[in-house]
């Protein structure tokens, strides 16, 4: 079963724009599945088999010469050294015939093609499936328990797997050996305890010393932990909004995860009975918006507009969206029901913006949508009225 991404319609855009087009993203959210679907009859080559990676390490003019006519070129990382012969074989290159390139680490990857395919290719950044791409496909589970435990990696909707062992293969696969093969480490049981305190503090200010400290290693290596677990797209950091509607400002980053699923996993939450009471639920959802949004845009080819809001008296909005010129407050409430209190800190948020606020909304976890004090209110169902606007 294939499930249509929205970022297709712009990447067959930019495919008839630019020589080739880079497709990055966590592993396993689909990018060989995307690209193989867009260019269907043309020369396909993983990097992670030994045999292409020897060949384009040891003879680079020979394996690119396989695709004068397109193709694909999978986990294209593997081998940064290609990147220099990629430059110019795609000037020299006679057919326009597109060429999709993969990967799944975004640091080394992103450096080499800034560095030596700048103005030549677009990159889109795949995430996990949108709650939009479920909903179009009509694969969305029961319940927004169910929706937080199950995640948004595409194998867990195509084909019947159990998702805590899908979890537990993804970060023993992927996860631990793309950390062995970027920072060589050797004591597995550290990284493991410190990506569940990642996972407890999901939708927190993040403090690194903290971290550190309660993981019983240094702050340097809590941040570079950090930055390849970023690089590897496992976390994200949310940056404070930058407007100084109040001089006392949180400045430190909110810290989340890519997908639900696994923060869950990591959490230990293993059905939906247990998530309705548990402790990190708020979290969870609030994490769920957050990528959401990210989502909307990186699908768009658009960079992130998201940022959060604090101050030091603890006021705070969860998300602000720059949408033009105007601020868009949003706030995410896991309840079933809306309480007035609920609408507090938008109100408060917008007397402080003044013309700058736009209408904002409150996303909760009931199902009935409304419309009070100027405030969109949105049952969890609906959250694509919001990312839609954004």
């Amino acid at each position: 079963m294939y499930i249509k991404r929205d970022a297709q319609k712009i990447i067959q855009k930019l495919i008839r724009q630019y020589p080739a087009i880079v497709l990055t993203g966590p592993r396993q959210s689909g990018k060989s599945t995307l690209a193989k679907h867009l260019l269907p009859n043309v020369i396909y080559a993983s990097l992670e088999d030994l045999d292409e990676r020897e060949f384009a390490r040891s003879d680079p003019r020979g394996f690119l010469k396989r695709f004068e006519q397109g193709g694909i070129i999978d986990e294209i990382q593997k081998s940064p050294e290609l990147m220099s012969y990629l430059q110019s074989f795609l000037d020299n290159k006679k057919k326009k015939a597109p060429i999709i390139l993969t990967g799944s680490a975004q640091l080394t990857l992103l450096a080499n093609v800034s560095q030596t395919l700048a103005g030549r290719t677009a990159i889109i950044e795949l995430l996990p499936l949108s709650y939009q791409e479920l909903k179009k496909s009509n694969i969305i589970p029961a319940s927004l328990n169910k929706l937080f435990l199950k995640g948004f990696y595409p194998r867990l909707y195509k084909e019947k797997i159990n998702q805590s062992d899908w979890y537990q293969d993804y970060v023993k696969t992927y996860i631990e050996r793309d950390l062995r093969d970027l920072l060589k480490i050797h004591n597995l049981g550290t990284f493991q305890r410190f990506l569940k305190m990642c996972a407890g503090r999901a939708g927190q200010i993040l403090n690194l010393s903290s971290l550190a400290n309660d993981c019983g290693i240094s702050h340097s290596t809590a941040l570079a932990w950090l930055n390849i677990l970023e690089a590897t797209y496992i976390i994200f950091r949310l940056e404070p909004h930058y407007k100084n509607f109040s001089k006392r400002l949180i400045k430190s980053p909110k810290l989340f995860f890519y997908d639900t699923g696994l923060l869950c996993f990591l959490l230990g939450a293993q059905s939906a009975v247990e998530l309705e009471t548990h402790l990190f639920r708020g979290a969870i959802m609030e994490n769920w918006v957050a990528i959401e949004l990210i989502k909307t845009r990186y699908n768009i080819h658009k960079s992130k507009n998201c940022y959060f809001w604090r101050d030091n008296k603890g006021n705070e909005i969860d998300f602000i969206i720059e949408h033009g010129q105007k601020l868009i407050p949003i706030e995410i409430k896991s309840g079933l029901t809306v309480a007035s209190d609920f609408l507090k800190n938008i109100a408060y948020w917008s007397k402080l913006a003044g013309n700058l606020a736009e209408k904002g909304y409150l996303i909760y976890g009931g199902e009935v949508d409304q419309f009070r004090a100027n405030i969109n209110i949105l049952g969890w169902k609906s959250i694509e009225k919001m990312t839609k606007h954004i």
